[in-house]
């Protein structure tokens, strides 16, 4: 995908979350009382429509959070090795995430994301993890410096 100006704010965050393989995921504390934001690096893939897709387990304080209140927020950068990387594009994706409960649908989205992501084959079965998806409410586009 070229990022010249025909390219709508829209075509570039969708371009941005397809080259990302990993993304920061803030969601809401659901622990200690006291609703603060709790953010970790996660591994993504995206569905045909650039729905984020996650594997999460059960284990994890996110997939805690997440139940508790599915309201979170990924930021996709692509910056190269050694790069400034607050003059390399990022984008802020907000949506509700939801563990996939339909089984056809989580068969297809879980070879999509292990065709993205070959090494989460050594624990996709595990029985504590699931697939998660978002959907997407809104997004906010960095395209360089500030």
């Amino acid at each position: 995908m070229s990022h010249g100006a025909e390219d709508s704010p829209g075509d570039r965050v969708r371009g941005l979350m397809r080259r990302a393989g990993q993304a920061a995921l803030g969601t809401v504390l659901a622990r200690g009382g006291a609703a603060h934001p709790y953010v970790y690096l996660v591994l993504v893939a995206l569905d045909h429509d650039a729905s984020p897709l996650l594997l999460l387990s059960d284990l994890a304080d996110h997939a805690g959070n997440l139940a508790a209140d599915p309201r979170a927020a990924l930021l996709f950068q692509c910056a190269e090795a050694g790069a400034d990387p607050l003059a390399a594009p990022r984008a802020s994706v907000l949506g509700d995430i939801r563990k996939v409960a339909d089984e056809d649908t989580r068969n297809r989205l879980r070879t999509r994301f292990l065709a993205r992501h070959p090494s989460a084959r050594t624990y996709a079965d595990f029985g504590d993890f699931h697939l998660y998806a978002m959907m997407i409410e809104r997004a906010h586009l960095v395209a360089g410096f500030g």
